[in-house]
């Protein structure tokens, strides 16, 4: 590879602490709680992420920890979803969720939401899913008409999302293929309350154990928190983390053993928002973010082929009734060992939604 020596070695550490090599974690409530959020606006892509940190786990295995709130799918850190962990989502709302916010409040204002439509919203939520009920976002909607709450163009998402960020919501099981949301403190057993400072330094250290070496800029973008706060995160935990400096930019995280690259050509088809590209906004050093001139910031909602460090083409499946092709629309000419690299990883795919996956590869 043509990454200088520290890019290789910050990219070396970020696998491993991401679990994507070497992992043993056993399943994905395991996954969500090591990397502490999992970005999971794509319910499917989200999965396929997991699934790559936890060689045995299968998309029906992770729809069951799903189903049964082993894992959880809100709105936590930024205005997007993400897994979290039910032990976590308490302590994460709290150090986060005001400030998300205060970030969404020219939306709300944009489309007529105040603080008396919210609570009004919230007395419908708690009422029609009080008792363990769990109801999908159209049964919800059709409630809080009833009582004559306007619902239409982006109200309800907003609705929901404020809810969430409340800790009024979260994610229920699905019915079929459509999710349903649940009381928060019914879906979730009590957890231990953590002070601001107790959940600021644990956030940071779930973060650079997990997504390490990294920023204090990519903290805070993962986060959501300001500058000023990760920065007094990581003074929080300074004793238990390692920094190296390249061209201005501070590096932390956990010091691991074994931060040898793989052999090459490592591949992964990356789903779209994995953790290993949307966590990280500095692209200075680390060579695990380049971005060719073929790639845009249309780009980043699409799933990516990665190849030894660098975004290499996109992908995208087509599920048939009893096969799943996937189709790579490579940047560049592959290699015969990237070629047979690509088919492992389109065969482990397949392994992962229970079906024969067969690879096409178009003209680049």
């Amino acid at each position: 590879m043509n990454v200088p020596t520290l890019g290789k070695r910050i990219l070396a550490q970020r696998l491993r602490n991401q679990k994507l090599v070497s992992s043993r974690l056993p399943d994905s409530a395991a996954v969500v709680a090591w990397m502490g959020a999992v970005q999971a606006q794509d319910y499917a892509g989200a999965k396929w992420a997991l699934a790559l940190r936890s060689p045995a786990l299968s998309d029906a295995a992770i729809d069951m920890e799903f189903d049964e709130g082993r894992i959880l799918r809100t709105h936590v850190m930024r205005p997007t979803w993400h897994f979290v962990a039910p032990a976590d989502i308490r302590w994460m709302l709290a150090l986060t969720s005001a400030r998300v916010q205060r970030i969404s409040a020219t939306y709300y204002r944009n489309v007529g939401l105040d603080a008396a439509t919210f609570a009004r919203s919230r007395r419908v939520l708690e009422r029609m899913l009080r008792g363990g009920r769990q109801l999908t976002r159209r049964e919800l909607a059709a409630a809080l008409g009833d009582a004559r709450i306007d619902v239409n163009g982006l109200r309800l998402g907003f609705l929901m999302m404020h809810a969430e960020l409340e800790g009024v919501v979260c994610s229920g099981a699905r019915q079929g293929k459509q999710f349903t949301y649940a009381l928060l403190d019914e879906r979730v057993p009590p957890a231990p309350t953590l002070s601001r400072d107790e959940a600021l330094a644990e956030l940071t250290r779930r973060f650079f154990t997990s997504h390490g070496p990294a920023t204090v800029r990519d903290y805070a973008w993962w986060s959501g928190l300001t500058m000023r706060d990760a920065r007094a995160g990581i003074d929080s935990i300074a004793p238990a983390l390692t920094h190296e400096t390249a061209d201005g930019l501070t590096y932390w995280f956990v010091s691991t053993r074994g931060t040898a690259l793989p052999s090459s050509p490592l591949v992964y088809l990356l789903p779209n928002y994995d953790e290993l590209g949307i966590a990280y906004q500095d692209r200075t050093v680390a060579p695990a973010l380049p971005r060719p001139a073929r790639i845009t910031a249309r780009d980043e909602g699409l799933h990516l082929l990665w190849i030894d460090g660098q975004f290499v083409g996109r992908w995208k499946r087509k599920h048939k009734p009893n096969q799943v092709i996937l189709e790579i629309q490579p940047f560049r000419r592959l290699t015969r060992t990237e070629h047979r690299a690509i088919e492992g990883q389109v065969a482990r795919y397949g392994g992962f939604i229970g079906l024969p996956a067969e690879l096409l590869i178009a003209d680049c």
